[in-house]
Parts: structure tokens; sequence; C-alpha cells
């Protein structure tokens, strides 16, 4: 029978759910890496077995965790970057310089979609290394954090982070808080920014190059050059690889939010949860809710059916969100208050798998036959 494994990763841990194809029933393990914070959980769509985890605390620096046993087991990998003998909290990732280059986090892994030896990550401030190993060694993807807009990017909020790495091999897209996004035609050798169209309160210059702070892309995978984006106010779309960007918020009760799904079988269904504003990151009128597009954007439902009516001041993080390839697909996301929901039909119907976690950072899905 198949069965789905849903990776959360928290501030205190990481931890597997699972289930059979129905959805109903879940057994949880961990907290694995208890007292950690795991900003980003994924498993090798290459590989059942194979999951990568970002582990990180202020003290002990960053780690890359790897299982190869689909989370029953796990074992530090690549720990030549991480914390070398510094000051602790110093991070150190050596990217063929005289001197090595100090970071602070590991936000997103993105593994290979056919190797599963082969993953990316996205290292905060503003770089994406590559390990063709499992981990074990890096190279940095230097054009990118060489690009000549760099000097202009800003660090958002959360930090100067890449959240956000769309492999089309060899087209690769990056998201970057606060400079845009960027895409690479060559495998990460060079990269174009690609931010026409999107406006952003304190950039005078509608013209402007970089600075834009995007929270999340997604891309379908049977429309390669069809794009959306959750940004900082605005939802997004480009039908032409991020050549160009429109806006498709309409009747949303807020545009701003972080994480943005679309469905794995229906190309113009997309998701967003929006919260009040960029100072108060909970649901408007504290009504966790769920909205859906079913045309590509502009025209949204709300979904509420088992989600809290009231009194509800979470938020859901850019990589708290993410979509199951069952043929009914099922859509789960986590919040900042420890509960992370399913829906098994495509949002119409919601439950908390798990409640009371520590505060999620990430969800994602795996199917394994």
């Amino acid at each position: 029978m198949t069965q789905v494994r849903v990776l959360a990763g928290t501030r205190k841990g990481a931890f597997v759910l699972t289930s059979d194809e129905r959805r109903a029933k879940w057994s949880v393990t961990g907290p694995h890496f208890g007292g950690w914070e795991i900003y980003h959980l994924k498993g090798s769509p290459a590989d059942p077995n194979r999951i990568y985890a970002s582990q990180n605390t202020g003290w002990f620096g960053q780690l890359i965790q790897r299982s190869d046993d689909g989370g029953l087991s796990w074992n530090p990998v690549g720990n030549d970057f991480s914390y070398a003998g510094g000051d602790p909290g110093t991070h150190l990732w050596y990217d063929g310089t005289a001197k090595p280059w100090e970071f602070k986090r590991i936000w997103h892994l993105e593994p290979s979609k056919t190797d599963p030896d082969t993953v990316y990550a996205g290292a905060e401030d503003a770089a994406l290394f590559k390990s063709t190993d499992g981990g074990v060694s890096w190279t940095e993807l230097t054009g990118l954090r060489q690009h000549p807009t760099g000097p202009s990017w800003q660090p958002g909020a959360g930090g100067l982070c890449p959240h956000t790495i769309i492999l089309q091999e060899p087209r690769i897209y990056v998201g970057i808080s606060a400079a845009g996004t960027l895409r690479s035609d060559d495998g990460g050798e060079t990269w174009r920014v690609i931010n026409k169209g999107l406006l952003s309160d304190g950039i005078p210059d509608p013209d402007a190059e970089a600075g834009h702070c995007v929270h999340h892309v997604e891309a379908h995978p049977a429309k390669p050059d069809t794009l959306f984006m959750q940004k900082h106010w605005d939802v997004m779309r480009s039908d032409d690889a991020g050549e160009n960007w429109y806006e498709i918020s309409g009747n949303l009760p807020s545009d701003f939010g972080f994480p943005i799904a679309v469905h794995p079988h229906e190309e113009e269904t997309l998701y967003v949860v929006p919260i009040t504003s960029d100072s108060l990151h909970y649901p408007p009128e504290g009504k966790l809710r769920v909205w859906r597009s079913r045309v590509g954007g502009n025209e949204w439902e709300e979904l509420s059916a088992g989600l809290p009516e009231k009194d509800c001041y979470v938020n859901v993080y850019r990589d708290a969100m993410s979509m199951d390839t069952l043929d009914d697909a099922g859509i789960y996301f986590g919040t900042t208050g420890g509960q992370v929901y399913v829906s098994p039909d495509s949002g119409d119907n919601w439950a908390p798998i798990v409640r009371d976690l520590p505060a999620v950072l990430s969800v994602e899905v795996q199917v394994l036959p």
C-alpha cells in the first residue's frame, strides 16, 4: 500500500509523520535532533530512503544531516563547512579562496530529481552551494553571489536568505530576500535577474533590477515556464520563465503572506495563506484560512472547513506548505503554533495531523510505493 511521509522541521527538532494513502491516521516519530532548529528537511525524489536536513543552533553552528533509511537513523555530513574552531555560532564554508566565508544558516535544501547524491543548499548570506557526493563535500556556484547587482541586495527581516531553489536542470531558479528572483540556464554558472514587473515600497525606481523581497516561488512540473510567487505584498505570476511578472492577488483578503503551493495535477490551481500585514504576522480577523484559485490567480476561494474559526494568531512560513502527488492530491501546512494540518481532498476539508509541536519551519511530503 502506498505510504505518505511528511517531514516537519521545527524550532526544536525534526518530526516524521507517516500514513497510508487515506491520510486519516498518522504515526509520529521525533524529535530527531531535539533542541536544534531544523530549518529545512527534504527527501530525495530519486531515492525514497534519502532525506537531507539543515540543523542549526547559534552556539554549535550549522550541520547537514543525512538519512539513508527514511529517517530512522541520521549521520552528519559535510562537517568541513560547519563550526570550524572559530567563535561559537560562526559557520565557515570554503569557496576555493584562501579565506573561509562566514555564513549564518542553510535556509533550503533541494535534492536533484534524478541523482540522490546531488543536492543544492541555499546559504545566508545569498549563496548557492552544490554537492554531488551526498552532502559530504560542497562547491559554491559563485556566479550567484558575484552577480553585478549583489552589492545592492539587502537582507529582509529574516536575513539575506536564498529560500527558493527550483531545479529544471540545467535551468535553476533561486529566490532571495531581499534581492528578488534570479535564473541560470547553464547549471548555475551564470545568472540573470528576472524581476521585471515586481513593484515594492521603498524602491523608488519601478525599473530597479534588484532589491525586491520575494517570499517564495513555485513552478508546475508540466509548465516549467509558468511561475507563481508570493512576495512581500502581492501574489505574482510569470508565463515566460520570469521574464515578466504580473499581479494575481485579486480578491484575497490580504496579499501579504509567505508560502505558495501549486497543485501537482491541475496546472492552474494554486494556494496561499494570507496573513494580516508585514507587521501583524497572523491571519486576518484571527481566522486561519487557506485560499485557492483554480484559474491561475485573481479569482480566489476561501477554504475553511476544519480550520480554526476564531482566536488563531499563528503564522505559516515560506517552506511550511507542500502537496503530495496522489491522484486525489493532499495539501499540508504547519504553523508557528506547532500544528500540522492535512487536507486529503485538495483543500476542501482539513484536519490536524498533530498539535503542540515546536514552531514549524518547514513541511515537505514524500509519496512512497
